[in-house]
């Protein structure tokens, strides 16, 4: 049975004109970072089984976009680093150590298997929607395997490894004067911003969390340089911002932004690691909150390119993607989730938002309650002053033995500790920057490896265009973060069906409702 659809208000689709493109490709489930790692290809596939099973794909059309080849990456990224990506896999990575290392690939952007086709499809998505945006073929075009905002033109960075929203921005500017770029991941889009931030064609606005925090770059003075001066935006926000305060900022911005601009097409960077609860996040929007901002830059009547980004709560991820691309056609979806292929991993209510989270961010806080005067009882004044007969006490005679036992000095009360004797402390000696045993020069970091990434809490960043692209040193005292509790069985994309229902496949569709689109020949 599918699930529930209602109507949005002042929202009727148009008989004449298509209002969506959704863009999704099966095999882009079935590539695996390595166990342990917290960004699963596997949520776009959640994702989908819902956006099949509430029956959304009678509302769109949906492509399997071509995937992007080597040329049309390098528009933006340097030939010799998509050279490498098309050549480095598990087994031969031995043969590009030095190559690993001048490009970032290592911990945070590991190999894997698959990994230049896993890049190939998340591009080719986002390259397509433009292109179809830009030839009005639709409003709105969507893309959750896009979103990659990290990438840098020979490096990866942040899980990402080739920027489909530069090359999905490009494709845009071959038709449209002015593209706003908008970013509500909870980590800054550094990787968009230091690609435009010399041209007043692109406007990017970041609404990110700052300090102490990957990618350590996007602060307020971060505003552009040369033609594109006070085009990048940067509204850093700390830690448990809600949806009440995050719409407070988010809907005065963009309305500005879009007078004072007035950008021909739109890209909205949806990441769901903004969302409560994600493993990696720390802020505290809640599904509809995150929602509003798509259904608020959907108002203005721009063409829309919507794209995923980070997330890591994999349910969280599917449940937000799906309400989201029900609101690009006009529908909210029901509460009760639909059976479907992942159905076991949105118990035990089965419900799109959580509902215990709800009811908890209604709380507000701890209760007031009002006081009064204490009143007061005799064994009050007697624990006010436990030895206040004392001075009463004949010294001619015994004291009482709870008295003497006061005086008693406990084992080790004052003493020296192991380290403290009469010459003071043994050691005075400074190990900073100390030689290494061997006698050696002393070990000084390296930016390969978990040191230095996304999966860090706070992380030594180098990159960046603008005044925070400096190098954040890590507070001291910081647990590394739990950022998987699954094991390796994480990846379920071999769930069976719950209930035993069959839900409509991707591969299902008739031909009319599925379509290879490659709008971008003839380039």
């Amino acid at each position: 049975m599918p699930g529930e659809l209602f109507e949005i208000d002042g929202e009727r689709r148009s008989a004449c004109r298509l209002l969506q493109c959704y863009f999704f490709d099966s095999d882009v489930g079935g590539f695996h970072y390595g166990p342990g790692h917290p960004m699963k290809p596997t949520r776009i596939r959640m994702c989908h089984s819902l956006v099949m099973n509430y029956g959304l794909y009678k509302r769109m059309e949906i492509f399997r976009a071509k995937p992007a080849t080597k040329r049309e990456m390098t528009q933006f990224h340097s030939d010799d680093y998509i050279e490498f990506l098309s050549k480095i896999t598990p087994s031969n990575m031995g043969n590009f150590v030095k190559e690993q290392h001048k490009c970032n690939v290592g911990d945070d952007c590991p190999v894997f298997d698959g990994l230049f086709d896993y890049c190939a499809i998340s591009a080719g998505g986002s390259m397509e929607g433009a292109a179809r945006l830009s030839r009005d073929k639709c409003d709105i075009a969507v893309n959750w395997a896009g979103g990659l905002h990290h990438a840098k033109k020979g490096e990866a960075s942040g899980f990402c490894y080739v920027n489909d929203i530069v090359l999905g921005i490009l494709e845009l500017l071959r038709y449209h004067s002015r593209v706003l770029y908008i970013d509500i991941d909870v980590h800054h889009g550094d990787g968009v911003e230091e690609a435009f931030y010399t041209t007043d064609r692109v406007m990017t606005v970041s609404f990110h969390k700052y300090g102490e925090y990957f990618p350590g770059t996007g602060e307020l003075r971060d505003i552009g340089i040369g033609k594109g001066k006070f085009y990048s935006l940067n509204f850093p926000l700390r830690d448990g911002i809600n949806d009440e305060n995050y719409k407070s900022v988010f809907e005065p911005v963009i309305r500005q932004v879009m007078e004072s601009y007035d950008p021909a097409a739109v890209v909205l960077q949806c990441g769901t690691d903004s969302l409560a609860g994600d493993k990696l996040g720390c802020l505290n929007l809640s599904m509809r909150g995150h929602a509003n901002c798509v259904k608020f830059v959907k108002s203005f009547d721009r063409p829309l390119l919507l794209l995923g980004g980070g997330g890591y709560t994999m349910r969280n991820v599917s449940r937000a993607w799906a309400y989201e691309t029900g609101l690009a056609t006009g529908v909210e979806l029901g509460r009760d989730i639909p059976v479907n292929e992942y159905y076991e991993y949105f118990g035990p209510d089965y419900q799109l938002d959580n509902i215990v989270m709800e009811h908890l961010r209604h709380v507000g806080g701890p209760p007031s309650v009002q006081m009064t005067d204490v009143p007061e009882l005799p064994i009050d004044a007697q624990m006010a002053d436990m030895n206040q007969d004392e001075d009463m006490i004949d010294p001619d005679e015994r004291r009482p033995q709870r008295l003497l036992d006061q005086r008693i000095q406990a084992d080790g009360e004052l003493s020296d500790s192991d380290d403290e004797g009469e010459g003071g402390r043994r050691d005075h000696a400074s190990h900073r920057g100390s030689p290494s045993s061997n006698g050696s020069q002393p070990v000084v970091g390296h930016k390969f490896g978990m040191g230095v990434g996304i999966m860090t809490a706070p992380t030594a960043s180098t990159h960046g265009a603008g005044p925070s692209g400096h190098t954040t040193l890590p507070p001291s005292g910081l647990a590394p973060m739990d950022i998987d509790q699954g094991s390796s069985s994480n990846d379920i994309s071999a769930q069976p069906s719950a209930g035993g229902a069959e839900s409509p496949s991707y591969n299902e569709l008739k031909p009319e409702e599925i379509a290879v689109s490659d709008s971008r020949n003839g380039r």
